[in-house]
Formats: C-alpha cells, sequence, structure tokens
C-alpha cells in the first residue's frame, strides 16, 4: 500500500515519502499548510490512490471530540419516556456513532479526515489522544469496547492558525506543504488545463508569483485561487501579451479572483499611481 500521487494531484517526493511513512508507521498523518495548499485534497487522492472509502470529519469551533465518539440523546430518551415508548428500556436507540466509531467498525479498512483540527478548541486534540492511539475507546452508556476492526489510515490538517499539544505531535508524523514553486505549479496548471498554451501559463505565473512576493500583501493567493484566474484568462481568450502590458502598471486582469480584500486592493492601486507618476 503506497502512494505516488494520481492523474488528478500533483504530489511532491517529500509528499509521497510522509503519507507512505505515516502509513507504515500506523500514525495519523499531520499536514500543515497555508489555506488553498490542498491539504483536504490530499486525503481525498489519498483514499482514491489506495482504494479506501473516505470518511470525513469537518471540524469548526463547536466541535468537541467526543462527538467523534459518539453522541447520547438523553433529551430525546427522557421525552419518548414520558410519553411512554417502549424503546426507552434500549440506550442503544438513543445514541449516534462519531466519525471515529463509524471508521473503527468499518467493515474494510478506511481513511479518516480530521479536517482543520485547529478550528477546535485547545484541548480538542489531547482529548483524542488515547483513542487515536489505541484505537479503542469505552461507551459508558451501555458498558461497551469499540475497537477497530481494522486500523484506518488518519490524516489530520491544520491551517497552522494555533498551536496544537506537544503530547499531540508527538503521536503524529508531520509533514509542512510550502506553496508549490514556478515549476511545481506550472504541473499543477497542465493537470487541470490540459493543453493549455506554455507562453500563457508562464505569462500568468510571472505575473502571480509577483504579486504574492509583493511587500505588504494581507493575504497571499493559494493554489486555488491561481487556478480560478486562470479558468477566467481562459474564458475571456487573453493572451499572454495582455498579462504583461499591466504587470507593472495596474491591478492584475481579473484581479478579483486573487485579491480578496480591500488592503490589497488599494495596495496595487497605490503602486499603480506611483508607477505612473515616475513615467
Amino acid at each position: 500500500m503506497r502512494f505516488e500521487g494520481t492523474t488528478s494531484y500533483v504530489a511532491t517526493d517529500d509528499l509521497s515519502v510522509a503519507v507512505n511513512a505515516a502509513i507504515a508507521l500506523e500514525r495519523p498523518l499531520l499536514v500543515k499548510g497555508e489555506p488553498g495548499t490542498g491539504k483536504t485534497e490530499l486525503a481525498r487522492q489519498v483514499a482514491e490512490a489506495l482504494d479506501l472509502p473516505m470518511i470525513e470529519w469537518n471540524i469548526k469551533s463547536t466541535t468537541k471530540a467526543q462527538q467523534g465518539l459518539y453522541e447520547y440523546d438523553a433529551v430525546s430518551r427522557l421525552r419518548d419516556s414520558q410519553l411512554g415508548y417502549p424503546k426507552v428500556n434500549e440506550v442503544k436507540n438513543y445514541i449516534k456513532p462519531g466519525k471515529l466509531w463509524q471508521a473503527f467498525q468499518a467493515e474494510r479498512r478506511v481513511l479518516l479526515l480530521i479536517d482543520e483540527i485547529d478550528k477546535a478548541d485547545i484541548e480538542f486534540p489531547n482529548d483524542l489522544l488515547q483513542e487515536l492511539d489505541r484505537m479503542e475507546f469505552h461507551v459508558y452508556e451501555t458498558g461497551e469496547q469499540i475497537k477497530a476492526r481494522q486500523r484506518p489510515v488518519v490524516i489530520i490538517t491544520s491551517n497552522n492558525e494555533k498551536e496544537l499539544p506537544d503530547a499531540f505531535l508527538r503521536r503524529c508524523f508531520f509533514h509542512y506543504i510550502r506553496f508549490p514553486d514556478a515549476e511545481t505549479m506550472g504541473k499543477i496548471v497542465q493537470v487541470h488545463f490540459p493543453g493549455i498554451k506554455q507562453a500563457l501559463v508562464e505569462a500568468a505565473l510571472t505575473q502571480f508569483y509577483t504579486l504574492r512576493e509583493t511587500p505588504g500583501l494581507k493575504k497571499k493567493p493559494s493554489t486555488s485561487e491561481v487556478l480560478d484566474w486562470l479558468k477566467l484568462l481562459l474564458a475571456e481568450d487573453l493572451a499572454p501579451e495582455d498579462l504583461r502590458g499591466d504587470a507593472k502598471d495596474a491591478l492584475p486582469k481579473l484581479h478579483g479572483a486573487l485579491l480578496k480584500n480591500e488592503q490589497d486592493v488599494h495596495l496595487f492601486e497605490r503602486l499603480a499611481f506611483m508607477a505612473r507618476g515616475q513615467r
């Protein structure tokens, strides 16, 4: 069971090594990187490449670790008891398995994605330590011990918005997805837009990386945003010359796909004004 990338996902050598190392060690793979670098998509592509069903747990600020195990609906049970329903005698009727329970009890090995773990509170990762380490947990209401039939492949993503506990980090194999260089980005573009003219790609990526490296930029555009931008350039049938003409003088054409806040738009408007004043 080895991951080497897919036809629709360009995986660098170090990323493939990280995925395979985590699988060999039977440790969760913790993937960090700025938004838009393909962390969530990596999990989907690993599942596809290894022919594993995927269970996705999207973490929110209100998510609790217990929800990944199970939830006990005591309110519904109380209501049903007041109405005299016979099912109240069986507590299992009020227990809803969470994503970890589903992964542990699956008929075949699955890939479990815990997406954006850093959105939850600081105690969330620690609350999952034992379950992810031992691959089992106890259901207090029924006395059951839920054990994994086969250890799932676990991929955990983080946007690096907050530090994760050391005890949690020790149990993971870590990989940071660096922002793609121009050569890798060119390969990614070819995957999404096969047959696109190389001259347009070179002109667009030159302007894109110049924009990303502009001092004072509040939000640097991501991989997904440059792909959206290229899609618009193709839809408008723009030529490389149309991009080069604007590179130093004004906002990029169709800049709304790249710049996502007014501060960055104003920054480029000021740069354009200064460039015109120096002529």
